[in-house]
C-alpha cells in the first residue's frame, strides 16, 4: 500500500459501430488492462453498439504504464474473437489531479488532450472538475480492427494511506 498512488476508476460507458464477428453481430465485452492487473466487463449479447456503464477501479503505483483497452467477441465453443485495441496514458489526468483546485467553479475544463498519432483518442478529450472530483470523459478509436469506438470516463479516488501524487 504504501507504493500505491490511489485509484483510478474507469467507468466503460459503451461500444460505438463495433466490429461484426459472428454472423450477424457480436457478443462484446472489455478488457482493461495495467501491468499486471487485468478487469473484465460483462459480455453484452448479441450488440455492436453495446451499454455496459461497468465501474472498473485501478491501483495505480506506476503512473508511467499505458492503459490497456481491447474489446473481446465471446464465443462459446472457440477461442474469443479480437475486435481491437486502443491505449491511453494518465498523465495529463495525474496532472490535473495533482493542481490545487479549491475554490475553482464547477464544469471548468482543466486542460485538453488532443487526439494524435500516439493516442488512441478519436476526438479531443477535456479534463474537468465535476462536482469535486476531477474526471476526463474519452472516446478511444479502435486499432487492428476495420471498425469501431469505446467511450469510457476517468475519475481519481484518493486512498487514505497512500503515498498520494
Amino acid at each position: 500500500m504504501e507504493n500505491l498512488l490511489g485509484l483510478l476508476r474507469i467507468h466503460i460507458q459503451k461500444g460505438v459501430n463495433l466490429a461484426v464477428r459472428d454472423v450477424r453481430s457480436s457478443d462484446p465485452y472489455v478488457v482493461v488492462r495495467m501491468g499486471r492487473q487485468k478487469l473484465k466487463t460483462r459480455v453484452v449479447k448479441r450488440n455492436i453498439n453495446p451499454e455496459w456503464n461497468e465501474d472498473l477501479t485501478l491501483s495505480i503505483a506506476d503512473p508511467n504504464l499505458p492503459i490497456k483497452v481491447s474489446v473481446f467477441d465471446k464465443d462459446t465453443f472457440s477461442a474469443d474473437d479480437k475486435m481491437g485495441d486502443a491505449e491511453f496514458d494518465i498523465k495529463h489526468f495525474l496532472e490535473a489531479v495533482k493542481m490545487r483546485l479549491e475554490g475553482v467553479p464547477n464544469n471548468t475544463i482543466l486542460t485538453t488532450v488532443k487526439p494524435t498519432r500516439d493516442n488512441c483518442l478519436s476526438e479531443e478529450s477535456c479534463i474537468v472538475w465535476a462536482d469535486g472530483k476531477v474526471v476526463q470523459d474519452m472516446i478511444l478509436r479502435l486499432r487492428n480492427v476495420e471498425l469501431g469506438e469505446v467511450e469510457l470516463q476517468l475519475q481519481w479516488v484518493d486512498i487514505p494511506g497512500s503515498r498520494g501524487i
